[in-house]
């Protein structure tokens, strides 16, 4: 997967992948940030772990402020709500994984489908244990729809700022500027539409920070160890020799 370092002693022996899908010199910074995020999500999730309506005096607020918004931003609010559902989902991860492996970048194309299913995954999980509804019995903390669209965000960033070589403080920027915008629109919409209120659209926004980073490290670990393996080929004759307890040599 990706490119390699050639050995020092020539040969053309790979030995190690070049392409990380989370770039060495954001890692620390990136695990700062998702631990912070973490760290939002319990919070918030103990503050409002089985409530029903009405909702806080700050959700109400903004709900007040922002539900039931007329032509043309609720058509808005309506195409941005679509990219979080299956439909939607579906749509954009397939284009971009094909844009991928158009760039024969196969990593990226399973980041995208591994970050995106463990994003989404990790708020169906939360949503029970919480227990925060909305109308009734629909769970609502954290928001999936806002998760997933921060998670995409997050992954296309980081992407893009290997691509482009950004240092720490640019690329750090970068993907934490475009998983804010991101949880921003899609919480926005999700809230003029009356589907969640902005604190569980804050939970699913940091829930996308705190995986992603993990997600990125899961997929980078996995591949190094899958492309090694490869780079190492078939064992030789040589090395498909054993002695045996008599001091027989076997092959």
């Amino acid at each position: 997967m990706g490119e390699y370092d050639r050995s020092p002693g020539g040969g053309g022996r790979a030995t190690g992948p070049r392409e990380p899908v989370l770039p060495p010199s954001l890692r620390g910074l990136l695990g700062i940030v998702a631990s912070v995020a973490a760290l939002v999500v319990l919070v918030l999730g103990a503050t409002y772990a089985g409530d029903r309506e009405p909702p806080g005096p700050t959700d109400a607020r903004i709900f007040a402020a922002v539900d039931g918004v007329g032509a043309p931003w609720r058509h808005v609010a309506v195409a941005t709500d679509f990219l979080g559902e299956p439909v939607g989902a579906v749509l954009l991860v397939t284009a971009l994984v094909t844009g991928c492996l158009l760039l024969r970048h196969p990593r990226a194309a399973v980041f995208l489908v591994t970050g995106s299913g463990l994003t989404v995954g990790t708020t169906a999980l939360l949503k029970p244990v919480v227990g925060r509804t909305i109308h009734g019995d629909n769970l609502s903390f954290p928001s999936g729809h806002t998760a997933f669209l921060t998670a995409l965000a997050l992954m296309v960033s980081l992407l893009a700022a290997d691509r482009l070589g950004l240092g720490r403080a640019a690329g750090t920027s970068l993907v934490c500027a475009a998983g804010l915008v991101a949880g921003a629109v899609m919480g926005w919409a999700q809230v003029a539409l009356g589907s969640h209120y902005a604190t569980d659209t804050l939970g699913g926004c940091c829930t996308a920070l705190a995986v992603l980073p993990v997600s990125a490290w899961l997929v980078d670990r996995t591949g190094d160890r899958l492309a090694l393996r490869r780079a190492a080929g078939p064992a030789g004759p040589e090395d498909e020799r054993r002695v045996d307890a008599g001091g027989q040599r076997l092959r």
